[in-house]
């Protein structure tokens, strides 16, 4: 089995609650934590109502757990792309706006040689500038690629 902290390959592992978070860990790593589940009783005799542990992601019945599935965050956010007329929709809504590159600019916290490359086609801005130039200029740059031109 692998400790989920460390990356160990170890014989055993037991559920540890790490700040907030529960986790198989070996026997080094649990005592970052407080242990979930009591460790498991040595193989003898079984007194009493036998305990059933669950391993890793499975469920426990009756619910109760959220299920452990992983999850793609880009095909979920649906991926955006500029549009292939960006840079020409920045220049016309500055224009509309009788703003100068410069003013631009400044308004964005970038030079104007910046402006200038943006909107020749040149350059392509980060992302976070791309939603700061959609929110001062009132303009969408970008597009669903999936959806028809």
């Amino acid at each position: 089995m692998l400790c989920e902290m460390c990356g160990n390959d170890v014989e055993m592992t037991s559920r540890v609650r790490v700040e907030g978070s529960t986790l198989n860990l070996c026997g080094d790593c649990a005592r970052f934590g407080k242990a979930v589940d009591p460790p498991p009783a040595p193989m003898a005799a079984p007194a009493g109502p036998r305990r059933t542990a669950y391993a890793g992601g499975a469920s426990r019945p009756g619910g109760g757990g959220r299920s452990m599935q992983e999850r793609d965050l880009y095909t979920e956010i649906g991926e955006m792309e500029l549009a292939p007329d960006w840079a020409k929709r920045i220049r016309i809504a500055r224009e509309a706006l009788h703003w100068t590159p410069e003013e631009l600019g400044k308004k964005l916290n970038e030079k104007k040689s910046v402006v200038l490359k943006i909107e020749s086609g040149s350059f392509r801005p980060a992302d976070d500038l791309v939603r700061r130039i959609e929110r001062l200029l009132k303009v969408r740059l970008k597009a669903d690629p999936a959806a028809p031109g």
